[in-house]
């Protein structure tokens, strides 16, 4: 088995383009046999396209991230890319992270080196800023190098494809299949990187494609709304702060206060363990800011600002007396806005999101759509999309201009809203609290089982399968659905369980080695009192963790 790993590690090293990297590999390789653990995991299959493109551990070797395995991707894309569109332009951005500006170098080398146009981002920018520039320029494509809010030892490769070849749908938008089997295939043809050829690195964009971007963000929101907000706000070391704030002035709004040890971009996330708004602790500098500055609300960006999270005073909550918003409520409230100033057309969400969207729609007379997991099939939705949100904190406020998640766009709504009901003396809990009263305080939670072994995510989803409950909270499961059961592109590895008051949906993570169970509870509210439906929700929501724990044979949670 040694020998032919080390047969395996030498041909790749002498294709690697990355001295550092051939170094890296050869001395392992001389370290052999106590490195053959390593080695192996290295050498065990090649990073593939999945939901969110390629992803993964900087490293050497065919299953990391390194400037090898960037060629060969951007080589088997162009291929696919010259077969439809020969010519085409390729946009190409990149974030801050280890390596991203030379991956997309290498990117735009690949392209001219196969006659393709590519211009390059000006400099690091978020990801919908790409987005928007694939739509604005025409691009047949973009490529955007990112671990969004992945750990800072990671980083990936999205790719978006333009009106040519996605359709009005999908332009502007990331891949989805046929095409993600078809570039894989592609990848996959290409043997000897040697051989790839290579051109000049494209044409650097000025800064007009960040211009265009923010005219259209700021006319997101309306200019004869209030202004008067406090924001407390950081982009967590990533690249959305300079944009978010000039998007914030040319909107009309103050600067938000940026936490200053997470102001600049940072690929090495030096305050956080885990650069994702939803972990723990990944809000703490940003909620005590708010605190200091008494804001009205904080906001937080991922890393390539293409989520949005928001915090709200509350005198129950944690962190000075800040609570963070589920990224459920943070979606219903935008949506709201958007029904009450008469946006009309088709309000979309994801299986694993809130049901209070669809209650919503259709209590008001809205279009409703409700898509498999991820913004890859939510801006598809429909032809006369206003809105998409997912729970994760993805939302889309403006399809027309980004057909995908934009957590600056989503701030600036944000913003308008909580604006708004200043003038008002209101808050954003407050109209929450309306729309508990008006269709039921709806609560959600997760149950989140990280795994070092792929394949305990494999055995809980068959434990499941095998059992399924007959009732949870001690009532009747009115509804199961599997939806590896549906056909083509439909099927998911998804189980869903309704009660009359309840929903239950399994799924495995389709970016970090996770299980992720989403749980909604349903709790009528008596005469107003919203308070009391929060505490009888909030017990609830424990029971139903601990018996879908138990179903999927986990025996231990943590809250």
């Amino acid at each position: 088995m040694t020998d032919n790993l080390a047969d395996r590690v030498r041909h790749w090293i002498a294709q690697d383009p990355d001295p550092d990297a051939r170094k890296e590999l050869q001395q392992l390789l001389d370290a052999l046999p106590g490195t053959e653990a390593e080695l192996t995991d290295r050498f065990s299959g090649p990073l593939t396209f999945g939901t969110a493109g390629l992803r993964g551990p900087l490293r050497a070797g065919p299953n990391g991230m390194n400037l090898a395995v960037v060629r060969q991707a951007a080589a088997g894309l162009v291929n696919w890319l010259t077969k439809h569109e020969p010519g085409g332009l390729l946009v190409i951005g990149y974030d801050a992270r280890r390596g991203s500006h030379e991956f997309a170098q290498e990117t735009a080398r690949v392209a001219t080196g196969a006659g393709m146009r590519a211009a390059l981002m000006p400099r690091p920018l978020p990801t919908p800023v790409l987005a928007y520039a694939v739509r604005a320029m025409d691009a047949v494509a973009g490529v955007m190098v990112t671990a969004s809010h992945n750990p800072p030892q990671d980083n990936g490769y999205k790719v978006y494809l333009g009106e040519h070849l996605g359709g009005p749908l999908g332009a502007g938008a990331q891949i989805v299949p046929p095409a993600d089997r078809e570039i894989e295939a592609e990848i996959r043809d290409v043997k000897l990187l040697s051989q790839v050829p290579l051109g000049h690195p494209g044409t650097v964009l000025d800064d007009e494609i960040v211009t265009s971007y923010l005219a259209a963000a700021a006319a997101v929101v309306q200019d004869d709304q209030p202004k008067d907000l406090a924001v407390a706000y950081t982009p967590l070391h990533g690249v959305g702060g300079r944009v978010l704030g000039d998007a914030f002035l040319r909107a009309g709004f103050p600067v938000p206060a940026a936490v200053p040890a997470q102001a600049e971009p940072d690929g090495a996330f030096p305050t956080v363990s885990f650069p994702n708004p939803e972990e723990p602790g990944a809000m703490d500098l940003v909620l005590a800011l708010a605190a200091e500055r008494r804001a009205d609300i904080a906001i937080a960006n991922d890393p390539d600002a293409d989520r949005c999270a928001v915090a709200v005073p509350a005198p129950n909550g944690n962190g000075n007396g800040w609570r963070m918003l589920r990224g459920d409520e943070v979606g219903v409230l935008l949506a709201d806005h958007l029904m009450r100033l008469g946006r009309t057309g088709t309000y979309a969400t994801t299986i694993v999101s809130s049901s209070l969207l669809r209650a919503m729609c259709a209590k008001r007379g809205f279009g409703y759509a409700e898509t498999l997991t991820g913004f890859k099939w939510l801006s598809r939705a429909a032809p006369d999309l206003v809105y998409g949100y997912e729970e994760a904190l993805g939302i889309c406020v403006a399809p027309g201009m980004v057909r995908d998640k934009d957590g600056i766009t989503a701030a600036l709504l944000v913003a308008e809203l909580a604006a708004g009901l200043k003038a008002e003396l209101r808050t954003l809990s407050d109209r929450l609290d309306d729309l508990a009263n008006e269709f039921g305080l709806h609560v959600t939670d997760q149950l989140s089982v990280r795994v070092d072994d792929l394949a305990e995510i494999e055995r809980m989803m068959t434990h499941l399968r095998a059992k399924l409950p007959g009732s949870l909270l001690d009532e009747p499961v009115t509804s199961t659905e599997d939806l590896l059961d549906r056909p083509g592109e439909l099927n998911a590895d998804v189980v869903i369980l309704r009660t009359e008051t309840a929903r239950v949906v399994v799924r495995p993570s389709g970016t970090e080695p996770k299980l992720k169970a989403y749980l909604e509870v349903v709790e009528p509210v008596s005469e107003g009192d919203v308070a009391a439906a929060r505490e009888r929700a909030a017990a609830t929501v424990r029971a139903l963790r601990t018996e879908v724990a138990a179903a999927l044979g986990i025996w231990s949670v943590s809250p």
